[in-house]
């Protein structure tokens, strides 16, 4: 199954949910694949300046996530800006972590349930 590709009908169908868990990214500058699935993360990202791990708990600063129930194309265009526009103009900084079949939106912890009455309003916009 391959996800919607039609900016509208998946902005129509994001279904924000928030999960009420507390994530941390970290980076390790010498930690390997191996190491890191030690963790038990939800995520990972090999950069060259390291691992950077996204996990439940952690050291902090926390952050929700926030995840989009509609499957999304990875090859959608205009999602991930939609969605930073909308949160950005509420004030609230997003990071968008795309997953093959949902996408999912770190905010700060304390905009949690602002980001999501938001996402809620951008889904309602004709």
């Amino acid at each position: 199954m391959s996800g919607e590709t039609d900016l509208k009908k998946i902005l129509q169908s994001l279904e924000p949910i928030l999960d009420e868990r507390q994530f941390s990214f970290a980076t390790h500058p010498n930690m390997t694949m191996a190491e890191g699935a030690a963790l038990s993360p939800i995520g990972m990202f090999q950069e060259k300046e390291g691992m950077t791990v996204i996990q439940e708990g952690g050291d902090g600063p926390y952050f929700s996530m926030i995840s989009l129930s509609v499957h999304s194309s990875l090859e959608a265009v205009g999602l991930t800006a939609a969605i930073s526009q909308a949160l950005g103009d509420a004030g609230i900084s997003a990071n968008v972590f795309a997953a093959y079949f949902h996408d999912h939106v770190f905010v700060q912890e304390a905009h949690g349930a602002q980001a999501v009455k938001v996402l809620r309003e951008l889904s309602q916009t004709p």
